[in-house]
């Protein structure tokens, strides 16, 4: 079979699913992708790299310059995707997240390919992430418009796409029938035997300070520090924390840029505006406990959650993000939001604990009342570690699953 995916920063959520196909010897497996690449193959993929030719126009109406970006996109994708066929290439199945548009015009080149998109979100003006925090209300009544124009995208895939796959079943009930119908749930899954809990694990802090598993700490992990994943929230509840734990460290990972939502208002960062907003109520010996690592390496992150005695995850209603599930795995005591998106993972008292998303008093009750608990931590933490193996993990439940995907999607028995 030819497969060809689509990601603008491949492999993005196909990095396990890629090359297993291309693991196959009846499989030729293709990635076209605007980033920039080293090799011209990755685990058995061949990597087609391309670029647009023009950036969004300037001054164009506001409300469709999201939309046109994505055309931009998709009309390099299709460009590329001609010379690809003009090559002898044939797919039969196309796989693609239609997140940026690329995929647009991908049935035009290959009308006969079966075209299977990754669903991640559908947006929605009430209900969702939008209005959701009142903190941060809309400032123009247009937005409802240009979201509106957002999810053009992804309503013109639903003429083309074959099926949808989507990670877990509250993103997909953000799509509107009838294409919700054609959407099979499955996660991208998580390598739950490399994910493990370890008694070993330490982190020296400064060159001086080494942390082990004996010690109190609070992690708290974002792809950036910002509203839409709790950062306000967390940073709140710090005050109570810090006080009412004096041995406890807090270990805060994520950038001080933006992945989802707007920019603050004012010139300067959500990282230090809530910082500087809760600094002063923090005594100097109780702020020299809590630190900031940036963004940090995959091999780096892994031991930081393995030291962790809590783990806290907030979230707006929205995309449900990796590091919860790899949390779980390893078998964090976790404190969350109590926000749609985390149900299907956390279910209250068996695989963590849920708080209100708006309280940051409550959230700082539960991590210190689990501080106080190691029974309790134990008992939490196995069974998340127990739901994630029964229901996320890559090589028994999700992999396979994908397989069967595209197997279905390319109406074929067998791979």
């Amino acid at each position: 079979m030819k497969i060809l995916f689509i990601h603008q920063n491949f492999p993005g959520q196909f990095k396990f699913l890629a090359p297993a196909l291309a693991a196959s010897p009846a499989n030729t497996v293709v990635a076209m992708t605007m980033q920039k690449v080293q090799a011209a193959d990755w685990k058995g993929v061949k990597l087609v790299p391309y670029t647009a030719s023009r950036g969004t126009t300037p001054q164009v109406h506001p409300w469709v310059s999201d939309f046109e970006t994505k055309v931009i996109r998709a009309e390099a994708c299709f460009r590329a995707a001609l010379q690809l066929r003009e090559q002898g290439f044939e797919p039969d199945v196309i796989i693609a997240h239609p997140g940026w548009g690329e995929s647009l015009f991908l049935k035009e080149v290959w009308p006969k390919a079966k075209l299977g998109i990754y669903c991640e979100f559908f947006y929605h003006s009430q209900g969702a992430d939008v209005g959701f925090d009142p903190e941060f209300p809309e400032s123009d009544p247009g937005d409802v418009c240009r979201l509106r124009l957002k999810n053009q995208n992804n309503l013109l895939h639903f003429e083309t796409a074959d099926a949808g796959i989507s990670p877990t079943f509250w993103q997909a009930s953000t799509f509107p029938e009838p294409f919700r119908s054609r959407i099979t749930v499955v996660h991208d899954g998580i390598d739950t035997d490399s994910l493990v809990s370890s008694e070993q694990v330490a982190l020296t802090l400064n060159g001086n300070v080494t942390l082990n598993k004996k010690d109190e700490v609070i992690t708290f992990v974002n792809r950036n520090l910002e509203p839409y994943r709790g950062y306000h929230i967390f940073m709140r509840s710090l005050p109570a924390i810090l006080r009412q734990r004096p041995k406890a460290r807090v270990l805060i990972v994520g950038g001080d840029g933006v992945s989802y939502g707007a920019k603050p208002e004012l010139h300067g960062k959500w990282k230090d505006i809530f910082l500087n907003e809760v600094r002063p109520q923090i005594p100097a010996s109780d702020w020299a406990r809590v630190h900031f690592f940036g963004n940090v390496p995959y091999e780096h992150f892994i031991p930081l959650l393995q030291l962790s005695t809590v783990h806290v995850y907030l979230t707006y209603p929205f995309v449900l993000s990796w590091s919860l599930l790899e949390s779980m795995s390893i078998g964090c005591a976790i404190v969350a939001s109590d926000t749609q998106p985390l149900h299907e993972a956390i279910k209250h008292n068996e695989t963590g604990r849920l708080v209100d998303f708006f309280d940051p008093a409550a959230l700082a009750a539960e991590v210190c009342g689990l501080l106080d608990n190691p029974t309790e931590r134990a008992r939490l933490g196995a069974n998340a570690r127990e739901f994630a193996r029964a229901n996320y993990d890559l090589k028994q439940v999700c992999l396979p699953r994908q397989l069967q995907w595209v197997q279905q999607l390319a109406g074929q028995k067998s791979l």
